[in-house]
């Protein structure tokens, strides 16, 4: 079992973008930044649930791997969508009744509130925990499987800079991004794992940091 990060990030280290509207809550930006990775037949299949269409080659292969041998995944209220619909008892994520994800799922929240169970095997439990907490109980529901720490990145800084994480894959798209900076206080980050880059057709460079 390992602790795994996958993350989109710009070229100069950012894994968020700041040019969200009510009307757009994603942003332009957003889509330049994850745009490699949403064009790829892994997302169209697993994410769209359009399993006709989607790019293949180095990003799709990432993109793989990226939903293999999950068993339990953290993610942050912003990611699960609490902070664009905080007052909502109603909101239950952005995926609808068939998520990407198809197991345990904990989103860690200052406002808690009762789990929900979606029919395609999704769990959503809400922890106000600390990550070596949050960690503990996704690596129980994981039943030996790897846990992924899925963001938002000051979600996944917090994993970091407590030296929680196995592995680090980061796709690099080639724009200047602005926002939340991946690298920002990690510092000497690197010691203690092997690097590895892998470039696509499209500039992306997968670069993955193991143990």
């Amino acid at each position: 079992m390992v602790v795994r990060v996958d993350l989109n990030i710009s070229l100069d280290g950012f894994a968020t973008t700041t040019d969200q509207t009510p009307e757009n809550p994603f942003g332009e930006d957003w889509s330049r930044l994850v745009g490699p990775y949403t064009a790829t037949r892994t997302f169209q299949d697993r994410v769209l649930h359009e399993p006709a269409g989607g790019t293949t080659g180095v990003d799709d292969k990432y993109a793989a791997e990226y939903f293999d041998g999950i068993g339990a995944e953290i993610m942050g209220a912003g990611m699960f969508g609490l902070h664009n619909f905080p007052d909502d008892p109603s909101w239950q994520g952005w995926w609808g009744d068939e998520t990407p994800f198809r197991y345990p799922v904990f989103i860690l929240t200052h406002t808690t509130r009762a789990p929900i169970d979606v029919p395609d095997g999704t769990r959503f439990e809400f922890l106000a925990a600390s990550p070596e907490e949050a960690l503990e109980r996704a690596v129980d529901a994981a039943g030996g499987e790897d846990v992924r720490i899925g963001g938002g990145p000051t979600v996944v800084k917090a994993f970091l800079e407590a030296g929680l994480v196995d592995r680090i894959h980061v796709g690099i798209t080639p724009i200047l991004g602005r926002g939340i900076n991946l690298w920002d206080g990690l510092r000497g980050l690197e010691d203690g794992y092997q690097a590895s880059a892998e470039a696509a057709d499209d500039g992306v460079t997968h670069l993955t940091f193991r143990r």
